[in-house]
């Protein structure tokens, strides 16, 4: 269920994301309960603060949400939200620098749909 962490990035976002990608691919489905920050800083043996802060991040953004005495649960909405933010993030990410690319290039937009297609198909294969 979970990954190892690096040096790549702060260790609560590391969480974070360890903790969306758990929601996305239903392996945490909505209304169920989520590992503690107890639970999370015991696996990876750091403190319990900064496996809070990923989780809190994630309450505070409707991902998660809090049963006083029982512990963390996913929304209903959760992966809608989950999906939207990272929709949004690829955009950013990816597709704008690749159209503002392709406008360097003199590539029109029909062009970039045809490589678009042509590179998915070699993708696939």
């Amino acid at each position: 269920m979970y990954r190892s962490l690096d040096e790549s990035k702060p260790i609560y976002e590391q969480i974070k994301e360890q903790m969306e990608d758990i929601i996305i691919n239903d392996s945490i489905p909505k209304g169920d309960r989520v590992p503690s920050t107890n639970e999370i800083a015991n696996f990876y043996k750091i403190n319990p603060a900064t496996a809070a802060k990923g989780i809190n991040q994630l309450v505070d953004e409707g991902i998660l949400y809090k049963k006083r005495g029982v512990g963390m649960f996913v929304t209903e909405d959760a992966k809608g939200i989950l999906f939207q933010k990272r929709k949004n993030a690829f955009i950013k990410n990816f597709v704008i620098p690749l159209k503002t690319e392709a406008k360097k290039l003199n590539i029109d937009s029909q062009e970039l749909l045809e490589l678009l297609t042509k590179e998915g198909k070699t993708i696939e294969d």
